[in-house]
């Protein structure tokens, strides 16, 4: 069973009628008569107590509601001092007050079909109730009290667990209908009780002790009772009191006339306030109106100031929303015309890279065909191999030994300044030849450990595999387009337009499904390199001495033939131009197309990306670069032109990696790899860098990105999350 329990909350229809009962008990000439039945209370309002007191209303009528309890916390019994009905049938409650005898005008109280287990004491304090009516409930037995009801007419206890009557109840001579379970009845008899309410009567009164008079010698007394005193019994009976009433009944009715001829002054003067207080009503219901007609005109001004207001604001955010429209549209266009443009590289890239795999093809035919022999294994370099790979791995060591040596030096040099110059070219000597011992050490131990000399074979591979790293840079461009598009997506929400949304939405797809095959271009062209690897080292199962020193110094020298007869044919100006320019990628395109400087100055950045060249910051740097050579060269034209063979030894990579020239930056860097930023659309502190597939949105950090399975601005579910790794 529950501990609390919800109040039942009143329909509308309840609820109006509540508000028209009470409307209509306050009326001006409205009678004695409250009616709040049928209204779903759980509770008597307080405003029903204070209408009763204020208007000395005579009948309460309370029943068919939801009742558990006649009295609320904040509201007393005396409220209702003046009500003589009290109709409480058709409710659920489980008791009556215990102060119910201070309702010592009630004549009638019906508590008909509720769940009364008992009823109070201080009931028998109620000297005027000639009707109650309890019928339907849980009683088990009447109080004694109920014999002091002398003006008691009517009582119904049928339908209850009652099964003896209190014998007091014989002192009550006014009753006249006495309602009962005959067949439940154990005192008085059920032969008695079956036998009518006078039989019961008798019965009890013989039981007291008392003798029976008939209920009509009492009942003139009660009948005209109107606030006097109750009548008493007598002992000498109803002969002998007839003189005594006849007088008491001439004083009351004097009594009566007095108080009939005060109350018909009172009620003169009662008229005579009410019509005062109307016309203080009216002046003052006449100067509310007319403020309320001063208020409205104030009311009507500022609405109509407010108004103009309004639409001023309206009109000018209407502005506003049309040029940010307009400025969305541009740059969808831009971004349309911009992925469009990536498409088409792409598909140039396609071709591009398809040269590139047969020159790649070619040049492992080549390998296939050369064999390892003798001879050059006996001209390998071995030792400025083995230098070259020592200081990559191990030039910390170096450079701390050389400070080992200049801090000796040093403080030989203090200590021993008067010595001679043969005892100090004697030790320097000794230095130098231990440094030498170390280097020659660390070499043979590169040379011995061959899976050393296949890792940096490996490195040096991916770094030099020329299709590897054009897919890297068209991964970069797609996931910039991708931040870019999320972003506009994201502005696009915020401003709340749906205009073109499909259309960023299939470009959106485009770029993500474009991703997803560079991706696996990425790992094929890695599972290529491996199986490359593979093959080399089933080749080195022969055991043949530093197999994998040769092949990384072919690795660093040596290219397909028809490519180094194609690089040799350019321009030795534009080879080193582009090496300046870090763009040595691009010689075998350059080479491919038979481009030279006469026709670079010809061409437009356009050109240039139907070539191959997809940065358009490089394009133009490029032709900036061609431009100046050429113009130099007009007002040069004495410089002898370099011969052709010179031009690929600018291009040569150098054996050892401290002889690499470091690397120049363009002065005006590639427009589609600066990496825009955006904030995380969860924690909206840290910037995003997490790429969802296959949505294609980029709007979520490294570390809010862990716990999500679906995708903040689409709800699609999340295949697979790549980082972005701003450069």
């Amino acid at each position: 069973m529950p501990l609390f329990f919800r109040k039942r909350k009143p329909s509308e229809e309840a609820r109006k009628r509540l508000e028209y009962q009470m409307c209509l008990a306050k009326e001006a000439g409205a009678d004695d008569i409250l009616d709040i039945s049928k209204c779903e209370l759980s509770e008597i309002p307080y405003g029903a107590f204070a209408t009763c007191k204020v208007l000395q209303k005579k009948v309460l009528i309370v029943h068919t509601n939801h009742l558990t309890s006649l009295l609320p916390k904040s509201c007393s019994l005396l409220s209702l001092i003046t009500i003589k009905v009290l109709d409480l049938h058709d409710n659920q409650l489980s008791a009556l007050p215990d102060d119910i005898g201070q309702l010592t005008a009630l004549q009638v109280l019906n508590m008909e079909r509720n769940q009364l287990t008992y009823i109070p004491r201080s009931i028998g304090n109620l000297i005027q109730l000639q009707t109650l009516n309890v019928k339907d409930n849980k009683l088990k037995e009447l109080p004694d009290t109920v014999g002091e009801l002398r003006s008691l007419r009517t009582l119904d206890i049928s339908e209850n667990d009652i099964q003896k009557l209190p014998q007091l109840l014989a002192h009550v001579r006014t009753l006249e209908t006495l309602s009962l379970d005959t067949s439940s009845m154990v005192y008085p008899p059920q032969e008695v009780c079956s036998a009518g309410t006078q039989a019961i009567q008798q019965f009890l009164c013989k039981e007291s002790g008392l003798e029976y008079y008939p209920p009509s010698q009492y009942l003139l007394p009660v009948l005209e009772q109107d606030g006097g005193d109750t009548p008493r019994d007598s002992a000498d009976g109803p002969s002998d009191r007839l003189c005594r009433e006849e007088v008491e009944w001439q004083n009351r009715f004097s009594d009566y006339e007095k108080r009939k001829e005060q109350k018909m002054l009172e009620k003169l003067e009662f008229e005579r306030r009410l019509e005062l207080g109307q016309r203080e009503h009216a002046q003052l219901l006449q100067q509310s109106n007319n403020q309320k007609d001063e208020i409205l005109q104030t009311v009507k001004e500022e609405q109509f100031r407010l108004e103009q207001g309004l639409s001023a604001r309206q009109r000018y955010l209407d502005a506003e929303r049309q040029r940010l429209q307009e400025q969305l549209k541009q740059t969808e266009q831009n971004i349309s015309s911009r992925i469009q443009k990536l498409l088409q590289e792409n598909q140039r890239q396609k071709k591009s890279s398809e040269i590139l795999k047969s020159l790649e093809n070619e040049r492992i035919r080549m390998e296939q065909l050369m064999s390892i022999t003798q001879e050059e294994t006996e001209n390998l370099r071995r030792r400025e191999i083995a230098s070259a790979m020592q200081q990559m791995l191990t030039e910390s060591c170096k450079s701390r030994l050389v400070q080992m040596a200049y801090e000796s030096q040093r403080q030989s040099l203090v200590q021993q300044a008067c010595s001679s110059m043969a005892e100090m070219d004697e030790r320097f000597q000794q230095i130098l030849s231990w440094q030498q011992m170390d280097q020659n050490k660390a070499i043979s131990q590169i040379l011995q450990e061959s899976a050393m000399q296949k890792a940096a074979f490996e490195a040096l591979q991916v770094k030099k595999d020329l299709m590897h790293r054009q897919i890297r840079n068209q991964i970069k461009l797609i996931e910039t387009e991708l931040l870019q598009l999320t972003q506009l997506e994201v502005k696009r929400k915020s401003l709340d337009t749906e205009a073109l949304q499909e259309v960023i939405a299939e470009q959106r797809w485009a770029l993500s499904s474009l991703l997803q095959q560079l991706l696996k271009e990425k790992t094929r062209r890695e599972e290529e390199l491996r199986e490359i690897l593979t093959e080399l080292e089933a080749k080195s199962e022969t055991k043949q001495e530093n197999y994998w020193l040769i092949q990384y110094q072919r690795l660093l020298n040596q290219k397909p033939l028809s490519l180094k007869l194609q690089e040799e044919g350019l321009e030795r100006q534009l080879a080193a131009l582009l090496v300046d320019l870090s763009a040595e990628h691009y010689l075998p395109l350059f080479a491919h197309h038979r481009i030279s400087l006469d026709t670079l100055s010809r061409m437009s950045p356009a050109d240039l990306a139907k070539v191959g060249v997809s940065e358009a910051g490089l394009q133009h740097e490029i032709l900036r670069r061609v431009r100046e050579l050429l113009a130099a060269a007009r007002i040069r034209p004495e410089l002898p032109n370099p011969p052709k063979g010179e031009a690929l030894g600018a291009l040569e990579v150098p054996t050892a990696p401290e002889e690499l020239p470091e690397p120049t930056t363009p002065s005006a860097p590639p427009v589609e790899l600066e990496m825009p930023t955006s904030e995380c659309v969860v924690c909206l502190e840290r910037e995003a860098q997490m790429i969802f597939l296959n949505c294609g949105h980029v709007c979520c950090c490294h570390q809010c990105c862990q716990p999500l399975r679906t995708c903040p601005l689409c709800r699609q579910e999340i295949a697979q999350c790549l980082r972005l790794y701003h450069s």
